[in-house]
């Protein structure tokens, strides 16, 4: 299976990482690769950015499809341009946050998001709700770090991290947690751990973890899109530039 990673941002830095992160959690026999678009926001933190990048997302997954790829993953908390991407081409697409949602949804009756800033909340039970799942989340808890910035303080993002997971189970009756940024990713099975460490039993979840092995089944399965929910729009980006930065 050979899956493509878009990476919805014009930030190049990140790509080594995500295509580590995406190999790790990838079973033998899949290969990955990522593609940057060439124009739209250096992160996606809001409506606004989510709107910049999709016509490029829409572009990268056809190129994808076009290249014979089995799979695409959008590396995007807000899953940018997924829905869409899903009606003009025919293999599977796939968001992080929708799968790690509904992944979440069947390891407890409630879950959390840990996400980056407190502007997101509405943007996740925005999601929530979009993917039907909104009853069951307990909380958005932020960080207070902006995307840009994870990395300054890698331990510092790390320990903010473990709090407000705790403070999602301690005081918000969470039973599974979603790190609720690509940004984070790789990070989870440590979380877990370190909760674990204090007598808190809960799931973490890796967004970019629970996509890749969601679109495993789905190709090992034979499925794809439903075409009454996503009918094939064709035709309709063929006037937009080629350009794509492969890695």
């Amino acid at each position: 299976m050979h899956l493509r990673v878009i990476n919805p941002t014009t930030t190049t830095s990140w790509v080594p990482d995500t295509l580590a992160m995406f190999e790790d959690a990838a079973s033998d026999g899949t290969t990955v690769t990522v593609a940057t678009i060439p124009a739209g926001t250096p992160s996606i933190e809001s409506r606004r950015d989510e709107a910049l990048v999709t016509p490029w997302v829409l572009r990268a997954a056809q190129a994808a499809d076009a290249e014979g790829c089995d799979a695409i993953a959008v590396d995007c908390m807000l899953d940018p341009g997924v829905h869409a991407a899903r009606e003009v081409v025919g293999i599977p697409v796939l968001g992080p946050c929708e799968a790690s949602m509904h992944l979440a949804a069947t390891l407890g009756h409630r879950f959390s998001v840990i996400s980056v800033a407190e502007h997101h909340r509405d943007l996740m039970i925005d999601q929530a709700r979009r993917y039907g799942v909104e009853p069951r989340l307990a909380s958005v808890r932020s960080l207070q770090i902006p995307v840009l910035e994870l990395e300054d303080d890698p331990d510092a993002t790390f320990r903010t991290m473990v709090a407000r997971a705790r403070e999602a189970v301690q005081h918000d009756h969470a039973q599974a947690i979603v790190l609720g940024c690509t940004g984070l990713a790789g990070q989870a099975a440590q979380v877990q751990s370190a909760l674990e460490a204090e007598g808190i039993g809960v799931p973490v979840i890796d967004p970019s973890a629970a996509a890749t092995r969601m679109l495993e089944t789905i190709v090992a399965m034979g499925l794809a899109g439903s075409l009454i929910t996503y009918p094939r729009r064709s035709g309709a980006t063929s006037a937009w530039p080629e350009p794509l930065t492969r890695h």
